[in-house]
């Protein structure tokens, strides 16, 4: 099983590099291109008194940007059926990347570097935050991956948790001969939720108030900062805690990087969302004042 989390991985990061690459970077080129001829329009386009979204380029550039957005949107229901060819996934996921890009280009030029306080300029924020989640999906995919393989290693996440779970049965028979005041010290990790502390400390990895950390400094005080394997039983606990917080450590990093892999998409897609409607209220405020 842990191979074939690895291979999955490996899959993951292979998909990235490929949908980026795809067909020697077609989709970058037509991008790139679009973006240079608008420009070039743009800078010969005589507007008076200056460039505007009001003009006949602008019309025309704003509508390309909208039916862009739209066909954009569309990814989403693309990736439900597996195909091949021109239009396999792998050609609409690279086609959907640059294309989004190319969108700084368009709806820029469409503002005629206008901006104020109005649903015009709140849909153009709304895209460029799209978009700028986007870029951080495409770079999270593109080193996450190998970083959670390599803390992994060969064991899968059930695996970790049942680790964790082993150290907690021997840490409780291990406090059985203690005195109640020592045993209430174990407890503090028994009875701790090592991966509470809710989103913030998830992305971090960050969890200060962790029992297993404040149980081993308790112990500490009675084994005088450190075991030495003996006979005494409150040695025996130092080993395990020591044990249980590494593990701890190696499964809480697992959940960073997997939240930070994912994390994305909770602001891409509602984002997305806000974008569309407020592009609708954006034509609408246009054509009605145009009326």
């Amino acid at each position: 099983m842990a191979a074939r989390g690895v291979q999955q991985l490996k899959q993951v990061t292979s998909q990235h590099e490929g949908f980026l690459r795809h067909a020697g970077f077609r989709w970058l080129k037509i991008a790139l291109t679009v973006s240079l001829i608008a420009i070039v329009i743009y800078a010969f386009d005589d507007v008076q008194p200056r460039p505007n979204g009001g003009s006949a380029y602008g019309y025309f550039l704003g509508t390309v940007g909208l039916l862009l957005i739209l066909w954009l949107t569309m990814l989403g229901v693309r990736k439900r059926a597996m195909t091949t060819g021109r239009w396999s996934l792998k050609a609409w996921t690279s086609a959907h990347v640059y294309l989004g890009l190319a969108l700084i280009v368009i709806a820029t030029l469409h503002t005629g570097f206008q901006f104020g306080w109005n649903v015009h300029t709140l849909a153009y924020a709304l895209m460029m935050l799209v978009i700028l989640s986007g870029i951080y999906g495409i770079t999270a995919y593109s080193a996450l991956p190998r970083a959670l393989s390599n803390n992994r290693g060969e064991t899968t996440q059930s695996q970790m948790l049942d680790n964790l779970r082993m150290i907690d049965r021997q840490l409780h028979d291990a406090a059985q001969p203690l005195e109640h005041a020592q045993a209430e010290i174990v407890r503090m990790s028994l009875d701790d939720d090592p991966f509470g502390g809710g989103a913030w400390a998830r992305l971090t990895g960050n969890y200060p108030r962790c029992g297993t950390r404040r149980a081993q400094a308790a112990i500490r005080a009675y084994t005088g900062g450190g075991p030495n394997l003996g006979d005494n039983p409150l040695e025996k606990i130092d080993v395990l805690l020591e044990r249980k917080e590494a593990n701890l450590s190696r499964m809480r990093q697992h959940l960073r990087l997997k939240a930070l892999l994912e994390v994305w998409l909770y602001i891409h897609v509602p984002l997305t969302f806000a974008l569309i409607a407020a592009l609708f209220a954006h034509v609408f405020a246009v054509f009605f004042y145009w009326g």
